[in-house]
C-alpha cells in the first residue's frame, strides 16, 4: 500500500493551534501502541471477537492519520474477523507498520 500516514486532518481541524495538534498527537501516539500490542496479543490467541473490537477502535485512529484507503481496509477486516475471515490481515498489520514508523519518526 503505497498511502502514507499524515497530519493533514489533524492540521485542517485544529485550526493552525499547534498545541492542540501536539496534545491530540501525544494522545494518539500513547493510545495507539497500546491498542496495536492489544490486536496483535488477541490475534496471536486467536479472540477474534476483541480483535475486532481492537480494529474498531484502530480505525478511527487510521483515519485521523489521514489514511483513507486503510480506514477502508480496516472496516473490511474488522467484519471479516467476526466471521472467522482473514483476507485482509497482511495488509492490515502492513497499515499498522506504518502508523508505528510514523509515530516514531514525528
Amino acid at each position: 500500500m503505497n498511502e502514507k500516514p499524515n497530519l493533514d486532518y489533524i492540521q485542517k481541524i485544529s485550526g493552525g493551534d499547534q498545541a492542540f495538534e501536539e496534545k491530540l498527537l501525544a494522545v494518539i501516539r500513547k493510545e495507539i501502541v497500546v491498542e496495536i500490542d492489544e490486536y496483535q496479543e488477541n490475534m496471536k490467541e486467536l479472540l477474534l471477537d476483541k480483535a475486532s473490537e481492537n480494529i474498531h477502535k484502530l480505525k478511527h485512529k487510521i483515519s485521523i492519520l489521514g489514511l483513507e484507503k486503510g480506514y477502508k481496509i480496516a472496516v473490511e477486516f474488522e467484519e471479516e474477523l467476526k466471521r472467522g475471515d482473514f483476507c485482509h490481515k497482511e495488509q492490515f498489520d502492513e497499515i499498522l507498520k506504518n502508523i508505528l514508523t510514523f509515530i516514531n519518526e514525528s
